[in-house]
């Protein structure tokens, strides 16, 4: 907090939102954060969790590799997932036999941009998917997700500006924010729905807000 509050802009935010508040699923291997994200992908919230709850009563609980892999596919379908997505939980189960997705303790020893590099080779996970495993699961405190429109916007929020920055911009601005860009990335998503907030206010709201 002191480290970003060396803005003024910064500062403001930070006073008005409190401590950052990122909370961290530390019991969660990253093999099942890449399962549930895929099953988040262009979803809203209630019907990925809808799809997410039956997928683990076929088990349960939480699958191992293994059991998705010898379940049949319309098995899988009736859940909710498109075969796309079906392929993708096959192709992550497989990945994660074969030891390209590591362990928690095994991903500890490896560096963000390792993590990024390998795990981004597996069909239906890009960089922003393995950028949210290192914030979320495994609570790596400098990633600043440059790609995500939330990030971007809560920027264009904090300085006022016309237009979101681009990313390669946001990636250069965001290196004064190291060590801690991910703590710079809780800010900005909250500054992003300040801004959503404010921007559904009436008018006569918004002017006595301010």
């Amino acid at each position: 907090m002191r480290h970003l509050s060396a803005d003024s802009d910064w500062a403001q935010l930070i006073s008005e939102v409190g401590r950052p508040r990122l909370e961290v699923a530390r019991r969660q291997s990253p093999y099942e954060a890449l399962m549930r994200a895929i099953a988040h992908q262009q979803l809203h919230g209630q019907a990925a969790r809808a799809i997410t709850a039956r997928f683990l009563a076929l088990y349960g609980g939480f699958p191992e590799p293994a059991q998705v892999l010898a379940t049949p596919e319309a098995m899988l379908r009736a859940c909710g997932f498109s075969a796309t997505k079906v392929a993708c939980l096959r192709e992550i189960s497989a990945r994660a036999l074969d030891g390209t997705i590591p362990s928690r303790a095994a991903a500890a020893r490896l560096t963000d941009e390792r993590l990024i590099e390998r795990l981004t080779t597996i069909r239906g996970v890009g960089r922003w998917t393995v950028e949210m495993l290192l914030i979320f699961t495994l609570g790596r405190k400098d990633v600043l997700p440059v790609d995500d429109f939330g990030v971007r916007e809560g920027y264009r929020v904090l300085k006022r500006l016309d237009a979101q920055p681009r990313p390669k911009a946001l990636a250069e601005i965001g290196a004064a924010w190291a060590p801690y860009r991910s703590v710079a990335a809780w800010y900005l998503w909250r500054a992003a729905h300040r801004g959503r907030q404010s921007a559904a206010q009436p008018e006569g709201a918004r002017i006595l807000a301010a």
